[in-house]
């Protein structure tokens, strides 16, 4: 395969466990103004939070269909889930599965409750405490349990009360803490908010630092930095590096007096010379960002079931600390950011930036890793038996908590023998054009010359531009538009337009996406009952000019999933002139290293000016494993002007063949296929058989063989303008994975001579694709009938429910009149480990008269007073060292289970 990889594409995955599909991957224009980016569990609902909402789904249902009801487009392959109204953006979620809600904090400053309707509520629907949270600018405010409780109480029609009742009662900690007008706390947005319910404290966190509360008395205990050390003075922190708007003038500055000092130089250069050193400006203040180029900063935290507080840092970085804030260990086992952490029993959970996650144990040893998803884990959550993970592009994944292990085995076996019942072929017929267009435009004939008859009998269709527009000027202000995310020309418009109207006609098509660099100018169209098996669209430039900045020579890229399939088409424009062979072959390489897809195609252009806004480049060209983009599609195709020429040949010769048609002695000649032979250029692709004339050069408007170039130069013809292709098919055409596409055809490869417009005649290429496919809801049922009926199967489950068997020493223990009293408690398996966990879900008083008080719920402050301190000092200890001095089968964890500001 050259330098291309065959993605490990299967319909059983071979290098990751099994998992449920809960939502596959949608296609990203589908998702516009409703993209989830976040999850959170209980043991019988996921949720999720929607740019648009809240959704959820049921656990329960999650093999099953849809049934009659009307899906939402991008979801028709999702489990079956249910939507709340449309409302502001959803940046967090909490479940609080005791009381049956739901809690989600929005991008408007609102927080919002949800009942889950499928659970019972117990006695109080606020057992769990107070509610904190946290926002920009370093505001957190805790929420009265006693109002939230009061409110949920009130009916239907008092319920206009619920919102002013419980604003009312909040605590503003940041005015707690500030003293004559300066705050002890870093001016920085709270990022993260963790309970630690066995110590009555609240963790609250940024980027660089950490605050740690009393959650009791709202007491600031502490401010430290992510490398442990306490903050003696809390100062602002500075959110932009203030030298970077300096650094930018001393360029231009810098750039001016140079141009002095050499004297008159040529405006072409001069503009060069600016628009490259502010482009490397506005880049540099790009990819710095609010905090710098700190990779140490924090990017996820959580707790585990230890007492011990986990945060994940930007380089990789995993740090372990204890409840005080003390900074006590250090691992790193992937060199990717970490995004996100979950915890459950004696496993944490680590998502990548890279879609890596990986599995420890609660010491940091890793236990397990996989490639979970192609995008950022972005949020993992555990529900039921299955740890879900959501990927940056919106696809839900469960996996089996005891993954990887013995289950997987067995479903991978399974799912595999089963799959010609979830999966499916897919043809794709796909034309694409190729013309150096010499700065003009063409006539309608010559368009449906091109593409009009063959395109009515194709899906898609691919169209690559070469010199639309050129010129000193136009150049530099491409490079200028390209510094500030713009792009396109009206002369490009003009030929998006043209070829609009020429495929337009009937209705049939639509443009999918497009992509202009300069002169060059790719653009896809695809059939409109195809249009919702296409998605993903991204595009890509790569200047190849002088310094490597101007778009007189490059590529642009365009990148479409396709049946869940990735296929990326390149236009290119190499260096010109028979001898710049070695800087053609440059050329390439460089483009197929440093072509990035990080440009979404926007179809709302600008119209008035020619041009469309798009996202500046996000500074990474290669995959998660290191490799270029386009290494790992699952089909590319090069077309353009490669400008290779005939060599060791001369004119007459040349003329001669060609009014022979003697093709096969003038490829002897050809230097595209003797670079490709030696490996040096196209590594892996393929052409098809060459059987037209060659496509350069001609004189304008002249038409036939007689039109080459009969000037004083008398250029040799030669075929510069090529397409080739690389599907997963390795050259000795054994197919090497199911669900990859394979080229089975190819026809219609040729230039169409009686185009007449430029001193190129275009070339076209019909592309005859096979791609298998799964059908998800179809795999999904037989996952869940793997699950319910695989003796095997329910045999594992079953062991894993298993409970250790627990003695104790008593189960009355009285503390009405403060006596000490022990308890032990003791696990007899000398195989697995328990954990067990204390909570007071409840109190009474008994007063003087001797009567006892109804028992209600300690909320956020855990034990009663005159029982914590002997639980969170004496009481705790003691039991810490009884388990240490047991062998190491025994490890009783003493959990709170509370609250989320509990205490033990």
């Amino acid at each position: 395969m050259g330098i291309f990889q065959v993605p490990p594409r299967a319909a059983v995955h071979p290098g990751r466990p099994p998992s449920l599909e809960l939502r596959p991957r949608p296609l990203r224009e589908t998702q516009v103004g409703s993209f989830l980016r976040t999850i959170a569990c209980s043991d019988s609902q996921l949720w999720a939070g929607l740019e648009s909402g809240v959704r959820f789904w049921n656990l329960s249902d999650v093999f099953e269909g849809w049934g009659r009801g009307v899906v939402k487009r991008g979801d028709e392959e999702s489990a079956p889930f249910w939507e709340s109204c449309r409302s502001s953006p959803t940046l967090c979620l909490v479940v609080d599965e005791a009381s049956g809600l739901v809690w989600s904090g929005h991008k408007d400053g609102k927080i919002r409750s949800w009942r889950m309707e499928q659970l019972a509520p117990r006695n109080s629907p606020t057992d769990k405490g107070e509610l904190w949270s946290g926002s920009e600018g370093g505001v957190i405010r805790a929420w009265s349990w006693e109002a939230i409780e009061k409110s949920l109480s009130l009916t239907i029609e008092e319920r206009h009360m619920t919102a002013s009742l419980i604003e009312r009662s909040y605590v503003d900690l940041r005015s707690l803490v500030t003293v004559g007008g300066v705050c002890l706390l870093p001016n920085m947005d709270v990022r993260y908010l963790l309970s630690d319910n066995s110590r009555s404290k609240i963790w609250s966190g940024g980027y660089l630092s950490f605050a740690l509360w009393d959650s009791h008395t709202k007491e600031l205990l502490k401010v430290f930095n992510i490398d442990g050390q306490v903050e003696t003075r809390f100062g602002t922190l500075t959110v932009h590096d203030t030298y970077e708007e300096d650094d930018m003038k001393m360029n231009f500055v810098a750039i001016s007096k140079k141009e002095k000092q050499r004297g008159p130089v040529s405006f072409f250069q001069r503009s060069c010379n600016a628009l490259m050193g502010a482009a490397d400006a506005v880049r540099r203040v790009a990819v710095r960002g609010a905090f710098g180029d700190d990779n140490r900063r924090t990017e996820a935290l959580t707790m585990t079931m230890d007492g011990m507080i986990w945060t994940g840092c930007a380089n990789g970085l995993l740090v372990r600390w204890d409840g005080d804030g003390h900074r006590l260990q250090e691992v790193q086992h992937h060199p990717c950011s970490v995004q996100c952490l979950c915890t459950f029993g004696m496993r944490l959970w680590v998502g990548y930036v890279d879609g890596t996650v990986q599995v420890m144990d609660l010491d940091g040893c890793l236990l397990g890793r996989w490639m979970a998803h192609s995008s950022p884990v972005i949020k993992m959550a555990v529900g039921g038996s299955y740890i879900f993970t959501l990927a940056n592009h919106g696809g839900i994944r469960g996996w089996n908590l005891t993954s990887p292990g013995p289950l997987d085995s067995i479903l991978r076996s399974v799912l595999t023998h089963k799959e010609s019942l979830y999966t499916k072929t897919e043809n794709l017929e796909i034309l694409v054009g190729s013309w150096n267009v010499g700065q003009e435009k063409a006539c309608g004939n010559s368009l449906i010359s091109w593409l009009g008859g063959a395109s009515s009998e194709v899906g898609v269709v691919v169209v690559g531009l070469q010199e639309v527009e050129m010129g000193a000027g136009f150049l530099a202000m491409a490079v200028a538009k390209e510094t500030v995310g713009l792009e396109g020309s009206a002369n490009g418009r003009w030929w998006l337009d043209a070829i609009d109207k020429i495929l337009g006609e009937g209705n049939y098509f639509e443009r999918v996406g497009s992509r202009q660099l300069a002169g060059l100018l790719v653009a896809v169209w695809a059939r409109k009952d195809l249009q919702p098996y296409i998605g993903d669209v991204d595009t890509a430039a790569v200047p190849c000019g002088f310094g490597r900045a101007l778009g007189n020579k490059g590529a642009v890229g365009l990148r479409m999933r396709i049946y869940d399939r990735k296929i990326c088409f390149v236009n290119c424009h190499f260096a010109a002139h028979m001898e710049a062979v070695n800087q053609r072959n440059d050329d390439f390489d460089h483009v197929f290293r440093t072509m990035n897809f990080d440009r979404p195609f926007i179809a709302n252009h600008v119209a008035a000016a020619g041009v469309c806004a798009i996202q500046l480049p996000r500074g990474s060209n290669t995959t998660g494993d290191g490799k270029p983009e386009l290494s790992e599609a699952d089909l590319v195709i090069f077309f353009g002007d490669f400008n290779y020429r005939l060599q060791g040949i001369t004119y007459d010769e040349t003329m001669d063949l060609i009014s022979r048609r003697c093709f096969d002695r003038l490829r002897e000649r050809d230097q595209l296929q003797a670079e490709m032979r030696a490996g040096r250029v196209f590594q892996g692709l393929r052409e098809g058989e060459i059987k037209f004339p060659p496509t350069y050069k001609f004189e304008r408007l002249r038409a036939g063989l007689s039109a080459y170039d009969s000037s004083e130069k008398k250029r040799i013809p030669a075929w510069c303008d090529r397409i080739l292709y690389r599907d997963s098919r390795p050259v000795s055409g054994v197919r090497c994975s199911l669900e990859s596409p394979v080229i089975s055809s190819i026809f219609l490869y040729g230039s169409c001579m009686d185009v007449t417009d430029s001193d190129h005649k275009p070339v076209r290429c019909m592309f005859n694709v096979d791609i298998a496919c799964v059908d998800e809801l179809t795999r999904r049922k037989e996952f869940g009938y793997i699950i319910a009926s695989n003796e095997r199967v329910k045999c594992l489950l079953e062991e894993f429910q298993y409970i250790p068997e627990t003695v104790f020493n008593t189960y009355n223990i009285f503390l009405q009149n403060k006596d000490t009293s022990i308890l032990r408690i003791t696990n007899k398996c000398k195989r697995d480990k328990a954990m067990f966990g204390i909570t007071c879900e409840a109190h009474s008083i008994v007063k003087d008269d001797g009567q006892i008080s109804k028992l209600r719920t300690r909320a956020s402050f855990g034990f009663p007073n005159w029982l914590k301190e002997g639980l969170s000092t004496t009481f705790y200890a003691a039991l810490t060292h009884l388990s240490r001095a047991k062998p190491n089968w025994l490890e009783p964890l003493f959990l709170a289970q509370l609250a989320r500001c509990g205490n033990i």
